[in-house]
């Protein structure tokens, strides 16, 4: 149906559960017409050890009614909040439940909705009883409508049951086997195995959030943006949401027509700058402000510069309306031959990658340790890092949206193989939520299908480029796309497709241990040949790092000591700055890691990944200083307008 507005339309069914699909699913943000209630706090938990939680309906009211419960926040993992080195290390169902209250006034004129901001891996929902959804998948939202279900004006039961199981069918995969020696194994051992090097943390890691919407309401917006000159332009277009039974009424186009979008463009300030009628069209902004990466602003201007983008839908046939606002910035990214250019500029990636893992907490969102988090990146003069290895939460994406931190927006596919067409369609799955959940993300400036993918495999070359050209057809702003590779350098590992080419290598740390002396050598030697096959595509390097114990010194340096991991730290900076005065096409450089994390229990190391130039309490080692230094000089030396001020407490480590 194309109405003279050009309304994007989604019917929504008035019952039945089920995850909210095609519509988009924007982050709950109150307004004139919305309202956000967090169920986050202490909820009830039973890890199922027996299976008996489906078969005793544990989903039928709060858990304590059954039996025994502990004590579970939420959000975090579950693994290390309790005592129980069972419950840190158990495969398979736990069980969640909380009550919550209902306003009575959300009844008639609102719709109601559950969001989990993540539930790792399989989640089972229950509102009062009634199955209202389930999700696969840990690391990106789901919602579901469940208004039919609640008792307004009154108390109000919800329960999850959740599993961490990992086969080689989910993405990321793993394997589970059961020993069935009973004289070397008890009854029921299982060992879960998994082809990546950090913990396998599972809980409801992000936000739980009950919010309303009016029935007519905007479930989606896409938001491209360019400029020219001072004018910015903002491209977008909103989708409406209309009840199911609106598809029956005779005169349900006149009421379709009758439902007016109007559109805001707003300042830092709030002041409207720009403004129009219509559900898609484009919008100019006269002296535009651009968002610029951290430190990379010209003279007199500032970063993470951000907008408003204010929707209101109207119905003139109910009356009733909705306004919803998202933040955005006003820049462009694209690969031009072997650059990477931000607003046109060229741009240097001087990063880390991370995980979400923090003590006790696991994966759990904290707003304590993402501001701890980003005051140390921006403490590094680092402009941007790898969501290694999945989406990380919302909230995050909201800080570096607003600090200026360029994000390179990673899926959970990490060491996968096999490359099945299953597979393949689940892969793509992920990008299009993926996709879908940051398409509108100032700072999400690339894709990264996956991480050390096992590319030499022979499906392998004909798998990616189908995800890539999948995941460019679902981002309406065409961002470029890498994929992190990490086998032996192989023609079959360049898709035609993948716009940047991403390497991971620990040179002086996996092979030639210690011996540092081969990295200047085999850092260039290995760039220029990624470079010459690609068809001089740039060239990022994602991972590097050397093993660290926090406090341990040998002089000349040995392995796993702070000092050598100065040394590893001096040898690539040596030849990235080669490679950088040579002109080639190296964009960026990646330190592995920002902290150390938690990983498996292992024989090689005494605990987790120590890689870190952070401990795992956001602690210094000697090479953060030292990484502190080189940051802020190239820094200085990238910004050709001079704009960039050293900080007073810098000391000269490089």
């Amino acid at each position: 149906m194309n109405f003279a507005l050009r309304i994007s339309i989604v019917f929504f069914a008035w019952g039945g559960g089920g995850v909210l699909g095609g519509g988009g699913i924007l982050y709950p943000r109150e307004s004139e017409s919305r309202e956000v209630v967090s169920l986050d706090g202490i909820w009830e938990f039973r890890a199922d050890y027996n299976h008996a939680g489906f078969k005793k309906r544990w989903f039928m009211g709060p858990l304590s009614q059954s039996g025994h419960t502990e004590m579970m926040p939420v959000p975090s993992s579950w693994n290390d909040i309790t005592q129980s080195k069972k419950l840190r290390d158990h495969v398979g169902w736990v069980w969640y439940s909380t009550t919550f209250f209902v306003p009575k006034r959300w009844k008639d004129k609102t719709r109601t909705w559950l969001r989990f901001g993540s539930a790792n891996r399989w989640a089972d929902v229950w509102i009062n009883g009634h199955h209202l959804m389930n999700h696969s998948g840990g690391y990106l939202p789901f919602e579901g409508d469940a208004g039919q279900y609640l008792k307004f004006g009154d108390n109000n039961v919800v329960v999850v049951a959740l599993n961490n199981t990992l086969t080689q069918a989910t993405i990321p995969q793993g394997t589970l086997s059961y020993p069935n020696d009973t004289s070397r194994y008890p009854s029921g051992y299982t060992v879960q195995s998994y082809n990546f090097d950090y913990f396998n943390y599972a809980g409801l890691h992000r936000p739980v959030l009950l919010h309303t919407t009016p029935k007519i309401y905007l479930s989606d917006l896409s938001i491209i943006t360019d400029f020219d000159g001072h004018e910015g332009r903002v491209y977008y277009t909103a989708s409406v949401s209309f009840p199911t039974e609106w598809e029956n009424y005779v005169n349900f186009a006149e009421h379709s027509q009758q439902t007016n979008c109007h559109v805001a463009v707003l300042d830092a300030s709030g002041v409207t700058v720009a403004s129009r009628h219509g559900c898609s069209g484009l919008l100019t902004i006269p002296n535009v402000k651009l968002w610029w990466p951290h430190l990379s602003q010209p003279k007199g201007e500032g970063s993470g510069y951000l907008y408003t983008f204010q929707t209101t839908i109207l119905s003139n046939t109910t009356l009733e309306f909705d306004v919803y606002r998202l933040k955005f910035g006003v820049r462009t990214a694209k690969v031009d031959g072997s650059q990477f250019l931000v607003n046109g500029k060229p741009f240097y990636f001087r990063g880390f990658g991370r995980h979400e893992d923090y003590s006790i907490r696991g994966r759990g969102v904290d707003p304590v340790m993402l501001v701890k988090d980003h005051n140390l990146l921006l403490w590094t003069g680092a402009n941007s890092y790898r969501t290694s290895h999945y989406p990380y939460a919302e909230e995050i994406l909201d800080l570096t949206d607003a600090l200026g931190i360029v994000i390179i927006d990673e899926s959970p596919a990490i060491g996968l193989t096999g490359f099945g067409p299953d597979l393949k369609r689940e892969h793509i799955s992920v990008m299009a939520d993926l996709v879908q959940r940051d398409k509108n993300r100032a700072s999400v400036l690339m894709w990264s299908i996956g991480n050390e993918p096992k590319s030499l495999e022979t499906l392998a070359p004909s798998y990616f480029e189908d995800v890539i050209k999948s995941t460019r057809a679902f981002d309406p702003a065409k961002r470029p796309i890498t994929i992190v590779l990490s086998q032996n350098f192989s023609k079959g590992d360049c898709p035609p497709s993948m716009d940047v080419v991403s390497i991971n290598r620990y040179y002086g740390w996996y092979g030639d241990t210690g011996r540092t002396e081969v990295i200047s050598l085999q850092i260039p030697t290995e760039v220029n040949l990624w470079a010459k096959t690609c068809h001089n595509k740039p060239v990022l390097i994602t991972e590097y790092g050397a093993g660290t114990v926090a406090g341990v010194h040998q002089s000349p340096s040995f392995v796993w000591t702070e000092d050598f991991q100065v040394d590893y730290l001096r040898a690539h900076f040596a030849a990235f700055d080669h490679l950088r005065s040579s002109k080639a096409q190296f964009v960026g450089e990646m330190i592995w890691n920002f902290a150390d994390f938690a990983t498996p229990q292992e024989t090689f190391r005494p605990w987790g990944c120590m890689k870190g130039v952070f401990t795992r309490e956001r602690q210094p080692k000697a090479a953060a200083h030292f990484v502190r230094a080189r940051y802020w000089a190239l820094a200085r030396q990238d910004n050709l307008t001079s704009s960039v001020q050293l900080p007073n407490d810098l000391h000269c480590f490089y």
